[in-house]
């Protein structure tokens, strides 16, 4: 009989796969050998896979590359890095190597672009576009990043009342996009986004409050949809909406010369994930060129905001099956030494689902269970897959040890668990590794982040005052 865990995931998927595969019964990870990570470091561990960043940035301008000379479209293509998705240094460094730009949210965000500044990381020519509801400091602070002859900063207008603040501080001509507040699913609980101005109000406002000032330039039109890029009547629609405010606002407007389509690619959530990255971005220009071409307008410069495609396939953490609690005859609960509420809060959040795999003993029998976190609050655990409702792992043995690992957990986790800070229950935060190839291509690993300690919380806490 074919009971060996390897045996499942031979019946019901295709495998191994690039990013996968198995040496002597153990999970390997892009040629990471995970359970030396483990015998070295110890677990929970966090790890994230720097390379993959280059890759997915690579990967994406060569879609598009491909399009645009399919299409014969004229114009450019800019890459941008949305860094809500992970503000961290390493991963803004080793994203800015393959020739990208910015996208901010947030006042912090232009300290983090002056910061980079500074080290020569971006230029005058990298392109800003700060996105987000503009308060008081985040409009100083582009203004300021604007001031001091960053003109390639964009802000993207969210409402009526940010260009008159951002003129008030903005020294000689600037340029600007505007938001478009698109039309969510059905299913949402909302018609339209928070974000951004309606579809039939941007003409108007156009008209009334840039077309005649002389200080300010319109240069982007900025759409986005929260479900992101999916290949479905609803994104369709929206973008040709979206098209036909462009073709309208160019006819009036000859500086307008660039669409940002925003972010929203998905990324691998399943051995059984299948999205055809090239055969949307080939869609999306042929579509963008054939309105533009029907209304005679110049087709625009295309700008991307990818955010958890670019980091999120880089990041996985690594948990050890602590002990098994048989709660009834049939639900077993694996208890993992972490919690997935605090080091991945999306599972617990919005119910997101990873890729979770077993780091070792892939040549034993298997059995349904449940995993449970340390926390004592309920909601604390993980119980299916992406593609079964139910979870199946190695069968548990207290004296032969498992290690799970979940995968491409690179965007958000860490800002949203609130890495560095209190922890629900204060579980520590655990270590965090740094994995990048040198110049043979052969692994280093650094140590990021030790895990917390106990002084670390209790100094957050206030017990450890002078």
């Amino acid at each position: 009989m074919n009971t060996k865990y390897i045996d499942l995931i031979d019946q019901s998927f295709y495998f191994p796969q690039e990013e996968f595969k198995l040496e002597e019964n153990k999970l390997q990870f892009h040629g990471i050998d995970l359970m030396e990570l483990v015998e070295k470091y110890g677990a929970p561990l966090k790890f994230t896979y720097l390379p993959q960043i280059s890759n997915n940035i690579q990967r994406a301008k060569n879609w598009f590359a491909e399009a645009f000379e399919k299409h014969n479209y004229k114009g450019n293509y800019n890459y941008c890095y949305c860094t809500k998705s992970s503000h961290f240094k390493h991963v803004l460094d080793e994203a800015l190597t393959n020739d990208i730009h910015i996208e901010t949210s947030s006042a912090f965000d232009i300290d983090i672009v002056q910061s980079l500044k500074k080290e020569g990381k971006i230029t005058d020519k990298t392109y800003v576009l700060s996105n987000g509801f503009k308060r008081e400091q985040y409009v100083t602070n582009i203004a300021e990043l604007i001031n001091g002859g960053h003109k390639n900063c964009i802000p993207i207008i969210d409402n009526y009342e940010e260009l008159d603040l951002l003129s008030n501080e903005i020294k000689g001509k600037f340029n600007v996009g505007i938001r478009i507040a698109s039309e969510e699913e059905p299913k949402f609980e909302f018609y339209t986004s928070r974000l951004g101005i309606g579809y039939k109000n941007i003409v108007p406002f156009y008209k009334n409050q840039i077309q005649n000032n002389k200080k300010v330039e319109l240069k982007m039109l900025h759409f986005f949809i929260n479900t992101g890029i999916r290949d479905n009547a609803y994104y369709w629609n929206e973008l040709t909406k979206c098209l036909k405010v462009y073709t309208a606002l160019k006819k009036i407007c000859p500086s307008l010369n660039s669409l940002n389509i925003g972010g929203g690619f998905p990324i691998k959530n399943s051995l059984a994930f299948d999205f055809d990255y090239a055969y949307m971005v080939d869609e999306i220009v042929n579509q963008i060129k054939t309105v533009c071409d029907e209304e005679g307008v110049d087709t625009p410069n295309i700008f991307t905001e990818f955010g958890s495609f670019t980091v999120g396939e880089s990041g996985g953490a690594i948990y050890k099956v602590l002990y098994q609690k048989q709660q009834n005859d049939r639900e077993k609960w694996n208890m993992i030494n972490s919690s997935f509420i605090t080091t991945l809060p999306d599972t617990w959040a919005i119910n997101k689902r990873f890729i979770m795999l077993p780091i070792n003993r892939w040549d034993q029998s298997y059995e349904r269970v449940l995993l449970g976190g340390l926390t004592c609050d309920s909601d604390d655990y993980y119980n299916s897959e992406q593609h079964v409702n139910a979870i199946y792992l190695p069968k548990y043995n207290k004296e032969k040890p498992l290690y799970i690992g979940f995968f491409n957990t690179g965007a958000y986790q860490e800002t949203i668990g609130g890495f560095g800070g209190l922890q629900h229950c204060l579980i520590p935060s655990p270590k965090h590794l740094l994995i990048q190839r040198d110049s043979d291509g052969n692994l280093t690993t650094k140590l990021f982040a030790e895990q917390q300690k106990s002084e670390d919380l209790l100094n957050i806490l206030g017990y450890n005052e002078n």
